[in-house]
């Protein structure tokens, strides 16, 4: 038998996720192995955990990764913050929100839905409302919602939980180092993100950060596997957590100075990660956010300029996803198909009650480039014209470069 050598096309990802990573983080990932519990590679855990908790604005003393993806790490989280028969809230606006609620009512917590228009997002009364019916143990939010492109703003909602007691547990998958994410000011109980989007490394990942409080929690559902458990490891007093694998207190101690040998970091992503985290630190947050918000005003003023519709509330759509509404008549899986296909870029399609009507736009992390922005709005409007859509000829690459422009003022 004989195989191809893997010889991928290359492609400019614009994506909700995965995007390109950081040239940095693929050849840090092609460093020597190291073995797990090698000193020189315990400190590389370390260092890892001090940059995401800068990433994540938080002093969480519980600030590590997960060997799996980000949906993992939700599960990961969820699972063991939430016991069975735990009221939990959550308010969905788009697909991820149900994607929270089918990782808990497999664990058996006690799911109430609260549903909005894909395309819109809560307002904080909402949610207070809800919490004066009900005592809730924990809120499940998305922070923002790709599917939808908008993002919802959480520092009201996390002074509102505080008030009435309950955990506020945040999908920050999409947004984490591409948008501003502030855990210990909004108040959030736990935050949970992946590498395949602005972080800009290969999806396998997961970043999760989370208080004292849900510690409290995850310390008296522990117990640790008898082959490597000792006399000074009790169990605790409520319900275990279902997953060994996706065990947080037993992930706890793996990323403790005790370094239970749980299972066997993947080397390869903890030096993937590490640099994609310094790289952050080393172009700072802000400059990192600054850079996403200007060219996504680049991107949606050469959007509006040929004539394309942006989808859902402006006010609250993300910096690194924009929805476009697919012109009548288009099929948008050709628009997608001939982007790929003629130029090498990827965009997204949708689900649910947006799919076949908009297509979505990643601006995300190391693929959030100006020249990325000008030769997608360049290719969309030849492909826009092939499938007969009126659009304005070279008005978008032109406000586009208007923007660009007047930034650097």
């Amino acid at each position: 038998m004989k195989f191809k050598e893997i010889n991928p096309s290359p492609r400019t990802l614009m994506t909700p996720g995965p995007v390109e990573a950081d040239p940095r983080v693929l050849r840090a990932m092609g460093a020597h192995i190291l073995g797990q519990f090698d000193p020189e590679f315990t400190a590389l855990m370390n260092e890892t955990m001090e940059m995401e908790r800068y990433v994540f604005q938080t002093q969480n003393k519980m600030t590590y990764l997960v060997d799996t993806t980000s949906r993992g790490g939700l599960e990961t989280v969820l699972t063991g913050a939430i016991c069975p028969g735990d009221k939990v809230l959550i308010p969905a606006f788009g697909r991820f929100g149900y994607l929270l609620a089918e990782i808990l009512e497999r664990c058996g917590a006690d799911i109430t839905l609260l549903e909005r228009e894909w395309g819109t997002v809560f307002e904080p009364e909402e949610i207070e409302e809800a919490l004066k019916k009900d005592s809730y143990k924990a809120v499940a939010f998305i922070h923002g919602e790709t599917s939808t492109s908008m993002m919802q703003p959480l520092k009201e909602i996390g002074e509102i939980c505080e008030k009435y007691g309950a955990l506020l547990i945040v999908d920050a998958v999409a947004t984490l180092g591409g948008a501003e994410v502030h855990v210990d000011d909004w108040k959030l109980s736990a935050c949970i993100s992946g590498t395949q989007k602005c972080i800009s490394a290969p999806s396998g990942s997961a970043l999760i950060t989370y208080n004292e409080q849900i510690g409290e929690i995850v310390k008296k559902r522990k117990k640790v596997e008898k082959g490597i458990r000792t006399a000074d490891d009790v169990n605790g007093s409520l319900a275990g957590i279902p997953s060994n694998y996706l065990d947080l207190a037993q992930l706890e101690d793996y990323w403790s100075p005790r370094r239970l040998n749980h299972h066997t970091e993947a080397t390869s992503m903890q030096y993937a990660v590490h640099e994609a985290l310094r790289c952050i630190v080393d172009e700072t947050l802000e400059a990192r956010w600054a850079r996403h918000s200007l060219n996504d005003k680049a991107l949606c003023a050469g959007l509006n300029a040929m004539g394309l519709s942006i989808f859902g509330d402006i006010e609250h759509k993300m910096p690194v996803v924009t929805a476009i509404n697919i012109p009548e008549g288009v099929d948008g899986k050709v628009i997608r198909g001939t982007l790929l296909n003629e130029f090498g870029i990827e965009i997204a399609t949708s689900f649910g009650p947006l799919d076949g009507k908009i297509l979505r736009i990643g601006n995300m992390g190391y693929s959030s480039q100006k020249r990325n922005i000008l030769i997608l709005l360049g290719a969309l409007e030849a492909v826009m014209l092939q499938n007969h859509v009126k659009i304005a000829t070279g008005e978008g690459v032109a406000a586009a470069m208007e923007v660009y422009k007047n930034a650097e003022k």
